[in-house]
């Protein structure tokens, strides 16, 4: 008699099926680096394969729009609740995934200014040679902090806008001091490769983006992934990434 040979890795709720199923993921990149290694382990416990397509929030709204049927959304909640009013899902079995903030990073060798406090990330800011970000979320709130500061017109001649991962490379090819800002998660995928996380904005200053996952479809293999993102030990996987 053939038997199943796949060991659970969280419980007997999750043990392989008879029938493996692609499930489709739409997701924040924010949440990349946890997101894939959770996909990964449930993968390997139960079969189905995750395939995920990354996109910044304001791409998943309209991909959504346009007609593209995912079978789960990984994205902040507001943007849940927008798809949700086009009556696209329920979003009563959503779960949420975790929170992302805002981190500062210079590349490898260079020395980390302290940015401990407001005051001490107000003097990282005016020091450093170029301020690096992206045209997305995370740039639309730090250009509206350095205007809260009072920062916005001193540094406006040495910021630099990009587009998706070009401004985390051009901080690994600077050669003075850069100072980038990106959420943790996506700092932390160039660990090792050119880049460090001087780390997080101060407590007073920070933007925590909260993540959730919704399934769209009526796959229960897109239920049940749904369903353990929300386990603990995808939460660990989660932390370890970065997300808090």
């Amino acid at each position: 008699m053939w038997k199943c040979l796949c060991v659970p890795i969280v419980s007997l709720a999750f043990a392989c099926p008879a029938f493996a199923t692609d499930v489709q993921v739409l997701s924040g990149g924010a949440v990349e680096p946890g997101l894939t290694v959770a996909a990964d382990t449930f993968r390997k416990q139960t079969g189905n394969e995750i395939k995920i397509s990354y996109a910044t929030a304001p791409e998943i709204r309209r991909r959504v729009g346009a007609g593209e049927t995912p079978d789960v959304v990984v994205a902040p909640p507001s943007v849940l609740d927008e798809i949700a009013k086009s009556g696209k899902f329920d979003n009563t079995a959503r779960v949420e995934v975790g929170r992302v903030g805002i981190g500062v990073a210079v590349r490898d060798g260079a020395p980390k200014p302290d940015i401990s406090t407001i005051d001490a990330f107000k003097r990282a800011v005016l020091d450093a040679d170029s301020l690096v970000y992206n045209r997305a979320s995370t740039g639309l709130f730090v250009e509206g902090l350095l205007q809260r500061l009072d920062l916005a017109e001193q540094t406006k001649a040495k910021t630099m806008r990009y587009a998706g991962s070009e401004m985390l490379e051009r901080v690994v090819n600077g050669t003075g001091k850069e100072l980038a800002f990106s959420p943790v998660t996506e700092i932390l995928l160039y660990r090792g490769k050119g880049l460090q996380l001087v780390g997080p904005l101060p407590a007073e200053i920070q933007n925590l983006t909260a993540y959730a996952a919704q399934p769209v479809s009526q796959s229960k293999a897109a239920l049940t992934f749904v369903r353990f993102l929300a386990t603990p030990a995808a939460k660990t996987i989660f932390v370890a990434a970065g997300i808090e």
